[in-house]
């Protein structure tokens, strides 16, 4: 682990929520990224008066759909086949489904950035296991 060397990389943009029958709502989204929980990207979306969402995706999950579907559980994310300057990043939970329209080059900007701060395949030398396990375990996880 590099102990002090820590950093994060934040990004706000415009999710565009694709609602039924094609109808566009824009959405605040924060992208965060921090070298402690190398493997994982946090994304706040703005929900209005109801506050905000809370997500935790996999930055290989991210990359990876840049370029080619990606995802088999609740998330999976897609380059738009009829028009590549957009990805599709579809989210489903027990309370519901949303599917997101981002511009692609915002999002491989933020990701690149990520990379400047952990190289990929690099994660591992960041995290802390025993802390981790620690935290696990307590959990019951």
């Amino acid at each position: 682990m590099m102990a002090n060397d820590h950093g994060t990389v934040l990004a706000t943009m415009v999710f565009n929520l694709v609602a039924p029958a094609g109808v566009i709502a824009p959405v605040g989204v924060e992208l965060r990224y921090d070298s402690r929980n190398p493997y994982e990207i946090s994304m706040k979306l703005n929900v209005g008066t109801d506050g905000q969402v809370d997500w935790v995706i996999a930055r290989d999950l991210l990359a990876d759909g840049l370029i080619a579907e990606a995802g088999e559980g609740d998330v999976r994310i897609r380059p738009r086949l009829d028009d590549p300057t957009l990805v599709m990043i579809e989210m489903s939970s027990p309370s519901g489904q949303a599917t997101f329209e981002v511009n692609a080059d915002q999002l491989a900007d933020f990701v690149n950035d990520t990379y400047d701060v952990v190289a990929p395949g690099d994660e591992h030398r960041w995290m802390n296991i025993d802390e981790t396990l620690s935290q696990l375990l307590s959990h019951n996880l």
